[in-house]
């Protein structure tokens, strides 16, 4: 007899069918996902069944089941909520360490736009950056936020951008930008030294949600005479809320092959 629980059953089907849409495929049938399991389908189709009356799958024509894609919407919406609450705790936790301005961005197009910031009096900013647009070419964000893109669509994404001088380290082009982004994805972190502006120091890290997409950037930022020297120390404790920060969003890392 199986060990395997009926739970473990479910589970088992309902990514068994995630499996047959990752190929390309719509889903599949009762005789389909058992001959994909190699179990008997009639123990596949009272899983099958119980995942669909649970909302993780739907049976549309020809008994024919696939993901049911409301429950991603659901996990989405969460997340997104998940970011905005869990997203100040980190920047209150950040910026008690550092003692630098701490924000949280996300890609809009060719803009990176602060969606929450903590700035203590003792880093001297003055005014709120919170839904304002910057170009992510230069901007402290800009290079957290497309870690995990493609070389190809970072140039499609600056396909029209004019890369305009905001600092005396602004990226002269796109290949510059990708260039930096290369070093930034070995350091761990980012380094927009002088590129927004003039004498601004900040760095940052990608945030990646449950399906291990990038959702938002944390960054620490502040003058680059107080913040450059005490740059391990900062990128040590922002790392360390980055990845407290993700674990809330549901990310795990991926488990090295054996």
């Amino acid at each position: 007899m199986s060990k395997t629980s009926s739970m473990g059953r479910g589970i088992m089907a309902v990514l068994a069918v995630g499996s047959r849409n990752a190929g390309g495929l719509a889903g599949g049938t009762v005789a389909d996902i058992a001959a994909d399991l190699g179990k008997d389908r009639s123990q596949i189709s009272r899983s099958l069944r119980t995942a669909e009356q649970e909302g993780f799958l739907a049976r549309g024509d020809h008994r024919f089941y696939t993901l049911d894609w409301s429950l991603l919407t659901d996990a989405q919406l969460l997340t997104e909520q998940r970011l905005q609450s869990d997203g100040l705790t980190a920047l209150e936790g950040l910026a008690g360490e550092t003692d630098e301005g701490c924000f949280l961005g996300v890609l809009s197009g060719d803009s990176t736009v602060t969606i929450g910031e903590r700035v203590p009096a003792s880093s001297n900013m003055v005014g709120s950056w919170l839904g304002r647009p910057y170009p992510a070419f230069c901007s402290d964000a800009g290079q957290a936020l497309l870690w995990e893109a493609s070389d190809a669509e970072i140039r499609t994404v600056f396909s029209g951008v004019a890369f305009v001088r905001h600092g005396p380290n602004t990226p002269h082009d796109v290949e510059d930008f990708l260039s930096r982004l290369r070093r930034a994805r070995e350091r761990g972190y980012s380094v927009v030294d002088e590129e927004a502006e003039p004498g601004l120091y900040s760095l940052a890290v990608p945030i990646r949600d449950f399906k291990g997409d990038v959702v938002a950037a944390l960054q620490v930022v502040g003058a680059k005479t107080r913040l450059e020297p005490r740059r391990e120390f900062c990128a040590t404790t922002l790392l360390s809320w980055g990845k407290w920060l993700e674990s809330t969003l549901g990310y795990a890392l991926p488990q090295n092959p054996l």
